[in-house]
């Protein structure tokens, strides 16, 4: 039996096994993929200063660490099912059952792309499967794409795509439907994209969205918005038109694009045809809760960030005894972000464990936690410090009603 069990070898998860190593713990971490790294294995990008943030080579860093330290990493091995005992969890894969006293889900994220008419035809993917293809592989996933959903995720997607020396036409919404709502509304998608403006080489877009700061201004900018677009990265970023079909005989041969008026309404008669052999859907990303719902975590809906998350503390404990979560599993964010959270989590671990004089060092790295946060180059969710506060609150109720023996509305 290991002292620890950590599902999930992305970023999050490889550093809190590294933690958890160094501080004599023997540890064993699972993943179903055939590489360790998780979504951090896509992420190709340009930092502020200058230097680039290339995740393979940030996965193989992490992962080598790991095993220097002596930490067991076992690839190809999904978990059918996690249960607790008395005194420890169980974890069942389909080869073998595990045991542990703590166990650490850093299950991360899955995509929710939008459903469009044509969506079924071989040249649609996700966003995140264009990204691993191109830049884990280095498989082109088609000569000439289209991207519909204009988010962070996307937004940074179609710059790694541009880099790989693809042609992407434009990004633009999906028609308006009770499913696609907000994604297809050019003022909201207008507002979450002022949030990555800094990530666009154009000083025109830049110092544009700086203008933009109320109501106001935002909607004069929804209205006035260029029919064929503002360019990012030589990429149309279409805010006024949307894919309203997806056509080909047996895949992908084009869009039909239409223009739309303010609100997202199709605008008749607009419609023409876009040429591409492959499109991307970006609906943005949502926490991989699943494991933790079996193992019976209790839940709290926070838009904030990116959906349903299980209830934890800023230790990155859930109300289980011995189940602790880290990275996407606890709200959408970046790699860094994760990479941080895997350290507090290593180190509670490490601490509940029975390894003494961690309190400084768990504090420290709580901090270090919010300061990475501030500091992100990329926010997948602009309020995403307001979801911290919300679920931080959540959880004191959570153990203020546990203290009283009061029945908890969230079990």
């Amino acid at each position: 039996m290991h002292d620890v069990i950590i599902i999930g070898a992305g970023p999050a998860g490889l550093s809190a096994a590294i933690t958890c190593a160094k501080n004599g713990l023997s540890v064993f971490v699972m993943d179903e993929y055939l590489k360790p790294g998780g979504r951090l294995l896509g992420q190709l990008y340009e930092q502020p200063d200058g230097s680039w943030w290339n995740g393979v080579n940030e996965s193989s860093r992490l992962y080598d660490q790991a095993l220097d330290l002596g930490v067991h990493v076992q690839l190809h091995t999904p978990v059918n099912n996690i249960e607790k005992t008395d005194t420890e969890w169980v974890i069942y894969t389909e080869g073998e059952t595990y045991y542990t006293k703590h166990l650490l889900l850093a299950t991360g994220a899955a995509e929710s792309p939008v459903p469009v008419p044509g969506w079924t035809l071989p040249g649609v993917m996700s966003v995140g499967a264009a990204q691993v293809m191109t830049n884990v592989h280095r498989v082109k996933p088609g000569e000439r794409g289209v991207i519909i959903g204009v988010n962070a995720l996307s937004s940074a997607i179609a710059m790694e795509l541009k880099l790989a020396g693809i042609d992407v036409a434009c990004m633009t919404l999906p028609k308006l439907s009770q499913v696609t709502d907000h994604a297809a509304q050019p003022k909201t998608v207008l507002d979450s994209l002022l949030h990555v403006s800094h990530m666009a080489p154009s000083q025109f877009v830049r110092l544009g969205s700086k203008l933009m700061k109320n109501d106001f201004m935002k909607k004069l900018g929804v209205t006035f918005y260029p029919k064929n677009g503002v360019k990012m990265w030589d990429i149309p970023i279409q805010l006024r038109k949307a894919v309203v079909e997806i056509y080909g005989d047996g895949q992908v041969e084009g869009i039909t694009l239409a223009n739309v008026d303010t609100n997202g309404e199709v605008v008749p008669g607009s419609e023409k045809k876009v040429p591409c052999d492959f499109v991307c859907i970006a609906g943005g990303l949502y926490p991989l809760t699943e494991l933790a719902a079996v193992a019976g975590c209790p839940f709290y809906l926070i838009d904030e960030l990116g959906g349903y998350v299980p209830l934890h503390n800023e230790r990155m404990e859930t109300s289980l005894d011995g189940l602790y979560v880290a990275g996407n599993i606890t709200g959408i964010e970046g790699a860094k972000v994760a990479i941080a959270q895997g350290e507090t989590a290593g180190l509670t671990i490490a601490q509940n464990s029975g390894v003494d004089g961690l309190d400084r060092e768990i504090e420290e790295s709580i901090q270090a936690i919010e300061q990475t946060r501030n500091n992100a180059y990329i926010q997948f969710h602009p309020h995403v410090k307001k979801g911290k506060r919300l679920l931080q609150e959540q959880w004191e109720e959570y153990v203020a009603l546990s203290d009283k023996n009061v029945p908890n509305q969230y079990v």
